[in-house]
């Protein structure tokens, strides 16, 4: 039964929410974010992780040959969009390529653990995130980004066009709350789905939803 205007409770906050949005509007959005992080993405690879995975042993006991090379072959492909992940964690470059490093190396001698044909990404994507609070645990005097200060820092790779628009993008978004601009980063930019970046975070479908729908509609307000 619905609550009647007499329920004696009070009336919560209007919370911002992306539902009302004109699909215009949201799909305007949805540029800015994928072009933004596509700047993390096109910015090229540090060569010591190219240099790490090149060099990983195709012959792990236990492993075929033909599916070390594919899993190693696929590790070089997510590369760029696994160290925006972490630059998205971490405004540190060279930390977060320390943490990119250490995902490469837990992912590589776990490969048996990764179910052929489920989602890579996901996968890396956690490893990578536990990775990082598990650093932050070991830092309780200097705690990564719990409050979104270091993330304001961050910036994109200029375009040759539209620059200034992509930086302007990728600063209100390091100001986002912490858990809703990894749930937006996840799925508006890592292309997961709700469900994948649910299991990414550690919580419920529905959670993941309201936190990329509240940080839609703030960067919607910021940019307006």
């Amino acid at each position: 039964m619905s609550e009647g205007p007499t329920s004696g409770r009070p009336k919560p906050p209007d919370r911002p929410d992306t539902a009302s949005l004109p699909p215009g509007v949201r799909d305007h959005l949805g540029a800015h974010l994928r072009g933004a992080y596509e700047a993390l993405t096109r910015a090229q690879t540090p060569q010591r992780l190219l240099d790490l995975v090149a060099q990983l042993d195709a012959t792990l006991e236990g492993q075929s040959r033909e599916r070390a090379l594919f899993f190693r072959a696929e590790l070089t492909k997510a590369l760029p969009g696994l160290r925006a992940f972490a630059l998205s964690l971490i405004a540190d470059a060279s930390r977060a390529d320390d943490l990119v490093q250490e995902t490469v190396l837990r992912a590589w001698a776990h490969q048996n653990l990764f179910a052929t044909g489920s989602n890579l990404k996901a996968w890396l994507c956690t490893i990578l995130r536990n990775q990082f609070y598990t650093e932050c645990r070991k830092r309780k005097r200097e705690v990564e980004d719990v409050d979104g200060a270091a993330a304001a820092q961050l910036t994109a790779p200029a375009a040759q066009e539209h620059g200034s628009d992509l930086q302007t993008v990728w600063s209100h978004i390091g100001k986002l709350p912490e858990l809703q601009r990894e749930a937006l980063l996840l799925v508006g930019a890592q292309g997961l789905t709700y469900e994948a970046a649910a299991e990414v975070m550690g919580c419920q479908t529905g959670t993941v939803k309201s936190r990329v729908s509240r940080a839609r509609a703030l960067l919607v307000a910021e940019l307006a």
